[in-house]
C-alpha cells in the first residue's frame, strides 16, 4: 500500500534561475544537487517539510523531451498554464508581503474565497502555486 509521496517534480525552464527562486526567494532548503551530464538532479524542500522534495526538472531537448515537445512545454509553462500545488504558511499576509519584497510575482493577493483565504504566485518559469494559511478554514489569518 502506498503511504506517502516524498518526491515530485516541477518542470522549470532554467534550472539555475529556479535554484535562485526556490532557495533565495521562497527559502527552501537544497536537499540534493548532483551533476548529471549536462544538467543536475536538483531537489529542494520547504523548510518545515524536509520529507517532501521538489525536483527542479529542466525542460530541454533530450530523449525525454524531443524538440517539438520541449518547445511546446516551455511555451505552456511560460504562459502560466500549470498550477503545481498549494503551499501553506502561518500568516498569509506577512508571507505575502515578505515574498513580494523578495520579488515574487503574485497573480492574486490574499483573497477570501468560499474555501478560505488564498493568494496565487508564479515561479520564475511561470508555474503557479496557491498560498494558503495553515488550517485555512476558520484560521485567524483568513479575511
Amino acid at each position: 500500500m502506498i503511504t506517502k509521496m516524498t518526491i515530485t517534480n516541477v518542470n522549470v525552464i532554467d534550472q539555475e534561475s529556479a535554484y535562485d527562486f526556490y532557495v533565495n526567494k521562497l527559502g527552501f532548503a537544497v536537499v540534493d544537487d548532483i551533476p548529471m551530464g549536462d544538467s543536475r538532479w536538483l531537489t529542494v524542500s520547504p523548510p518545515e517539510q524536509p520529507d517532501l522534495q521538489l525536483v527542479l526538472f529542466p525542460v530541454k531537448v533530450s530523449k525525454m523531451f524531443p524538440k517539438e515537445v520541449a518547445e511546446n512545454l516551455i511555451e505552456l509553462i511560460r504562459k502560466g498554464v500549470f498550477g503545481c500545488g498549494v503551499f501553506t504558511c502561518k500568516d498569509i499576509f506577512a508571507t505575502y508581503e515578505e515574498l513580494k519584497m523578495k520579488g515574487v510575482e503574485f497573480i492574486k493577493p490574499p483573497t477570501k474565497e468560499f474555501y478560505g483565504t488564498e493568494a496565487l504566485f508564479k515561479d520564475d518559469s511561470g508555474n503557479f502555486f496557491s498560498l494558503q494559511p495553515i488550517n485555512n478554514f476558520g484560521d485567524e489569518n483568513s479575511i
